[in-house]
């Protein structure tokens, strides 16, 4: 069985699975873009690229757009030269574990938009010689 991401809950009695790892704040693996209400009377959602500081943008309420976005800056981030280390720490650590977030799952067909379905392709994909 492959591995996959687990939704983090507070509800009583869940507890996570022995064999995953927690990837969410404030472990190294974590998404420096936050998403936070944006304060409004209509509700939205920004981004923020923690790293900085500086929001990067609005999105509707639902956050599905806010969480599409934050993940490919995620992907993007983490696919630089420079988080080289990180990517080869998440195959050391990470390969075949599943992965526990508080992101909500996708519906049935839709894609994953969370970092750990990022950190999972990296740490699970095969090495090229």
């Amino acid at each position: 069985m492959s591995p996959a991401r687990i939704q983090r809950r507070r509800t009583k009695g869940w507890r996570k699975p022995e064999w995953s790892v927690y990837v969410g704040r404030p472990t190294r693996f974590s998404n420096p873009a936050r998403i936070l209400p944006a304060g409004d009377i209509n509700g939205g959602l920004i981004v923020q690229w923690s790293l900085n500081g500086m929001p990067v943008g609005t999105w509707p309420a639902d956050g599905l757009d806010a969480r599409r976005y934050a993940t490919e800056l995620y992907r993007s981030w983490i696919n630089q030269p420079e988080q080289e280390s990180l990517r080869n720490l998440a195959r050391v650590l990470l390969r075949g574990r599943d992965l526990t977030c508080w992101c909500p799952l996708p519906a049935p067909g839709q894609p994953d938009h969370c970092h750990a379905t990022v950190l999972l392709e990296i740490a699970n994909r095969e090495e090229t010689p």
